[in-house]
């Protein structure tokens, strides 16, 4: 019960975004993956989500092979996603943004939501507690619940967004720089988050900029520069890594890398 990346590559044109990449994350670990701007992270992320296809590799989720499955047949299976900027609905409430992750689970039929049936409103019912579940999780007071999402400050979408991916029941979570736009206070509470999730046995895909988030929660670490990896192994491994102290030279990780 593994997300497992063998040998994935993407190409644009001439340029080589992603070069056979390779790795597994495993069930109740945190895996992040860092590297310098322009190293083919997010776009690593999409492969494996679903919303850019490979050009040969393969993704396997839980022993399925998904390389060519939409990104909604990688949901049901239990993998959910967030972005480097928080995708939200313009004029949707937070509560109502979060309940479109719910509704990746729903099993009632058009029909069925038409006439309204019993059944349909047990589901409203359901969903709506998972919303509300979601969001207490991530820590988002109940007095924001029926606000516009898009009007709340930029750290707080943060926040519903990475509620609604939880509303899923995800299996496997990816998270694009989930710290980007939060004080050092949010940063510490959503680690700690992640951290329990990792405990309850997810998969948690982690690609972030702030290396001392990395460093405190990562069970592994996976590095890339130019759309290859070149290192890969615990925290202190990589640390000591010489290709990996080359490729942040000069970089304001450097110092974190090492704290």
């Amino acid at each position: 019960m593994t997300l497992a990346i063998s040998e994935v590559t993407k190409r644009y044109g001439g340029l080589l975004a992603v070069s056979a990449i390779s790795f597994e994350a495993m069930p109740g670990q945190i895996t992040s993956v860092i590297g310098p701007n322009g190293a083919g992270k997010t776009t690593l992320l999409n492969l494996v989500s679903g919303t850019v296809m490979p050009d040969s590799g393969f993704v396997r989720l839980f022993d399925t092979d998904v390389t060519h499955a939409e990104p909604h047949m990688r949901a049901h299976k239990g993998l959910a996603r967030t972005y480097q900027t928080p995708q939200l609905f313009e004029d949707m409430t937070v509560l109502d943004t979060v309940k479109v992750g719910a509704h990746q689970t729903g099993a009632c039929s058009f029909l069925s939501a038409m006439f309204r049936t019993p059944s349909v409103r047990r589901e409203e019912v359901d969903m709506d507690t998972r919303a509300r579940a979601a969001l207490d999780r991530v820590g988002l007071p109940s007095a924001l619940f029926e606000r516009t999402a898009l009007d709340l400050a930029y750290g707080l979408q943060r926040r519903v967004e990475i509620a609604r991916a939880l509303a899923m029941h995800p299996k496997a979570l990816l998270l694009d720089e989930p710290a980007a736009g939060l004080n050092a206070r949010e940063t510490e509470e959503i680690s700690v988050l992640f951290q329990t999730l990792a405990n309850e046995g997810l998969i948690v895909v982690l690609v972030e900029h702030d290396m001392s988030m990395v460093m405190s929660v990562s069970d592994k670490v996976v590095v890339m520069n130019f759309g290859t990896k070149i290192a890969e192994g615990s925290t202190a491994e990589v640390q000591a890594n010489p290709a990996v102290i080359d490729a942040y030279l000069g970089t304001p990780e450097l110092d974190a890398l090492h704290a």
